[in-house]
């Protein structure tokens, strides 16, 4: 008697380019935030169906996270290049001008996705609100060791406190990235920009 063998194929590759996929999904979720972008859109978007997106991805909130990272990695990576500046000065800068050219390049939706990701959310999205928040809480603590490196340099008064400092600069990062979302201009968030910068301490002598 003949053995029957399985209908289902052992190891098929994906039929979809999932780097590719995942950008999608950020951008579904960068323009509608995350209760606003349904299964139906991201799934349309990455040109996937279900099952495929819970087999590559696991649920939404587990895409949601991926897509953060990504979005941490790609287009909001010069946060990290910002910390490697020499100066306390060229670090806020450089934060706030890179946040300017993200916040208004037409490549991409207006606004800041970990900023304003889960604003409107309901009480069932309270672990991305506290995952939001968690990481802009980290992103301002990355801030806060490097201007405490910059005070022990030198290159900050005796007076200045690294902590607050730290929260100035996020709040107005995080306060240009709601202003983009209501359609302000690239001209204007650089004149926020400059005012923050002329607000900064200057070294200690």
């Amino acid at each position: 008697m003949k053995r029957r063998t399985s209908a289902l194929p052992v190891g098929r590759p994906r039929a979809f380019d999932i780097e590719q996929a995942l950008d999608r999904a950020l951008r579904v979720f960068w323009r509608q935030g995350y209760e606003g972008a349904s299964l139906s859109d991201l799934t349309r978007a990455m040109g996937i169906n279900r099952p495929s997106l819970y087999a590559a991805f696991g649920n939404k909130e587990a895409l949601f996270r991926k897509a953060l990272d990504r979005y941490r990695d790609g287009p909001a990576a010069y946060v990290r290049r910002a910390l490697e500046e020499p100066t306390a000065r060229a670090v806020v800068e450089r934060l706030l001008l890179g946040a300017v050219d993200l916040l208004t390049d037409s490549d991409h939706p207006p606004g800041c996705l970990v900023v304003q990701g889960a604003l409107t959310c309901g009480s069932a999205a309270d672990p991305i609100r506290l995952e939001l928040s968690s990481r802009r809480l980290a992103a301002e603590a990355r801030i806060r060791q490097r201007l405490k490196r910059a005070s022990s340099e030198g290159d900050l008064p005796a007076d200045a406190n690294p902590a607050d400092l730290a929260r100035f600069v996020a709040t107005v990062m995080h306060g240009m990235a709601v202003q983009a979302a209501d359609g302000a201009r690239r001209a204007e968030l650089i004149r926020v920009a400059k005012t923050a910068l002329r607000a900064w301490p200057s070294p200690a002598e």
